[in-house]
C-alpha cells in the first residue's frame, strides 16, 4: 500500500507546491495558501483513494476545503480507509516574502493512524536516529545538549538548534545560548526544521521550543519514517482550547509526553514534502519556458525507503508550436 500511496502524494505535494511557488515574493500570504490549498484539493479529486482529512485548514465552518472530516481521493469499493493531515503551505509568510524552507506536507496511515491532535502548541524536543531515545524534554535544554553532543562526539559548541524567533522562546534561547551550543533562528517553518534534524548533512541538530499541535503530528509521521524523534508535550493558549480537546477525549495534562509512535501510531505511514522556495532540505520550485522543476522527499515506514524525486513538470508539451508570420 505504502509504495503506491507514496506515488499519489506526491503528485498531490507537487501540484500545491507550483501553484504557490508563483506567488513568491508578492507580499500576499493568503493567497500563497489559496493557491496551495486548491491545488491540492483538485489533485486529491484524481487521486484513487477513501481519504479522510484529520488535520487540515480547520473545521468546516473555518475552511471550505481540506477542512478536518472531509472527504477526499475517489473513493473505489474495497478500498482501505485512509487518515491524512496536511499543511498545504507551510511557511505561507516564508513565500509571502521570498524567504527560503517554505513547504508542502502531506502524511497519510491507516485510521486512526494520526493523532488528532487539537489547535493548540505542543511544546517540542526533536532529534534525529541517532541521538533517538537518548533525551528527555524535561530535563533543562542543557542537559539534553550534552547528551546529544556525547552522542554525537561533539561539543556542545559544535552543536546547531533550530529555535522558532518568538518571544515566547526567550528563556529557552537564553539557556541554549548559556549552554554553549548555536541556535538558528527562524521566522516559520519548524516543520522542514525538524526533518533537517533526521537528515545527516543538512547541520541540524536539533529543534526545540512550542509551536503547533497539527505540525507536530506531521513532524512525527516524518520522522518516524526516518527513525528520528519527537518528544511533545501540550500547551493551552486558553481554557476554552483545553476545554475542546477534552470533548475530543485528548487528556488535558500538560505534564504528559506524546513520544512519536503516540502522535503518530500507524503501522502504514507515508510522509511526501515538495520545496516551494529554496531550503535547506529541498530545492524551491524552477519555472521554465512551459513547464517547472520540483523537489521532493517521500517516505515509507514499512517500505524503509526515503526518495528525493527530482520532477520536470511540461505543461506545454502537447501544445502545437506557434505559426511564424
Amino acid at each position: 500500500m505504502e509504495s503506491l500511496l507514496a506515488l499519489e502524494m506526491v503528485r498531490v505535494t507537487e501540484a500545491a507546491a507550483i501553484e504557490a511557488a508563483r506567488h513568491m515574493g508578492r507580499g500576499d500570504n493568503k493567497a500563497a495558501d489559496h493557491a496551495a490549498v486548491e491545488a491540492m484539493r483538485r489533485t486529491f479529486d484524481d487521486v484513487d483513494l477513501a481519504g479522510t482529512i484529520v488535520i487540515g485548514e480547520g473545521e468546516r465552518d473555518k475552511a471550505p476545503m481540506l477542512y478536518i472530516g472531509e472527504s477526499v481521493g475517489r473513493s473505489m469499493p474495497g478500498q482501505p480507509e485512509i487518515d491524512i493531515a496536511v499543511d498545504p503551505l507551510e511557511g505561507t509568510n516564508l513565500v509571502a516574502q521570498g524567504n527560503a524552507n517554505a513547504i508542502t506536507v502531506i502524511a497519510a496511515s491507516e485510521k486512526g493512524g494520526l493523532f488528532n491532535a487539537p489547535d493548540t502548541y505542543l511544546d517540542k524536543l526533536c532529534v534525529g536516529p541517532d541521538v533517538a531515545g537518548k533525551v528527555d524534554i524535561r530535563l533543562p535544554p542543557a542537559e539534553n545538549l550534552n547528551r546529544i553532543a556525547s552522542v554525537l562526539g561533539r561539543k556542545v559548541a559544535d552543536l546547531t538548534v533550530v529555535i522558532l524567533d518568538r518571544p515566547r522562546h526567550e528563556a529557552l534561547i537564553n539557556d541554549v545560548r548559556a549552554a554553549g551550543a548555536r541556535i538558528k533562528l527562524i521566522s516559520d517553518g519548524d516543520l522542514s526544521a525538524a526533518i533537517s534534524c533526521a537528515v545527516r548533512g543538512t547541520g541540524v541538530h536539533a529543534v526545540m521550543g512550542m509551536g503547533g499541535a497539527p505540525e507536530g503530528v506531521l513532524t512525527a509521521a516524518a520522522l518516524r519514517c526516518l527513525g528520528g524523534e519527537i518528544q511533545a508535550r501540550l500547551r493551552w493558549r486558553s481554557d476554552a482550547e483545553r476545554d475542546r480537546a477534552v470533548s475530543m477525549g485528548v487528556d488535558p495534562s500538560m505534564e504528559r509526553v506524546y513520544m512519536t509512535s503516540d502522535l503518530a501510531p500507524g503501522k502504514n505511514i507515508v510522509f511526501s514534502a515538495t520545496g516551494v522556495t529554496d531550503g535547506d532540505l529541498l530545492s524551491g520550485v524552477r519555472f521554465f519556458g512551459g513547464g517547472a522543476r520540483t523537489h521532493s522527499l517521500v517516505m515509507g515506514y514499512q517500505t524503509k525507503e526515503v526518495r528525493f524525486i527530482d520532477t520536470v513538470h511540461m505543461f506545454d508539451r502537447d501544445k502545437p508550436p506557434a505559426v511564424r508570420l
